[in-house]
């Protein structure tokens, strides 16, 4: 930073503790990209968000910094950020179309209905047949305990290993790493892996409750 950079990569808290700190100075700024805006503005940032930009964004101002905005989902309020911070002219690109949802077309989707007490044993079949003992399968719970509890359970017959906000990041990559390489079949997860993974190659995906 203090050498000088050309692109900052970072999260609302951060760059605001170092603007406060006088380590960053933002007037000179060309663009600026807000990612998974959808996400990050529900999830309370748009103080944050709105504080850091108020200090590149001069009301009216020709010379303002292109913004560019990436979201998966656009409710009514990222259009208004968008208004707010984008020039008139600003184009919006929608990849969805007119359909409020769409799932891949190549993907099969099954509803099993079975008790919470049967599951682990269901789980495993359900592997079995669907992903063999050699395909890769990721298994969403709600609870990072429910998590544990899967991965540990005797019924699951193959390598299995949890990923949840309690493991150090540095477990967390070996463990993806160690799952990319087919060290073991079955991640199960909490919504912590439901953002930016890109492992190849995953035959069966299952969501231990309906995905709140």
């Amino acid at each position: 930073l203090k050498s000088g950079i050309d692109i900052l990569v970072g999260t609302p808290g951060r760059i605001k503790d170092h603007i406060q700190n006088s380590k960053l100075e933002l007037s000179s700024v060309k663009h600026v990209v807000l990612d998974e805006v959808d996400h990050m503005l529900d999830m309370g940032f748009a103080e944050q968000v709105e504080e850091i930009l108020g200090f590149a964004y001069k009301k009216g101002s020709e010379s303002n910094p292109q913004t560019l905005l990436f979201s998966a989902t656009c409710p009514r309020w990222v259009y208004d950020v968008a208004k707010k911070y984008m020039k008139d002219e600003y184009e919006q690109i929608d990849l969805i179309g007119k359909k409020t949802q769409r799932t891949a077309t190549t993907v099969e989707h099954l509803a099993i209905q079975c008790r919470s007490s049967q599951r682990a044993g269901v789980l495993g079949d359900i592997i079995q047949v669907y992903s063999g003992s050699h395909g890769r399968t990721i298994v969403f719970c709600e609870t990072k305990r429910e998590a544990n509890e899967l991965a540990m359970n005797a019924s699951l017959k193959q390598d299995a290993q949890s990923l949840h906000g309690d493991i150090p990041q540095k477990q967390r990559e070996i463990t993806l790493k160690g799952f990319r390489n087919g060290v073991f079949e079955v991640l199960i997860a909490t919504n912590v892996a439901a953002r930016g993974l890109d492992i190849p190659e995953v035959d069966l995906v299952i969501q231990c409750s309906p995905p709140k």
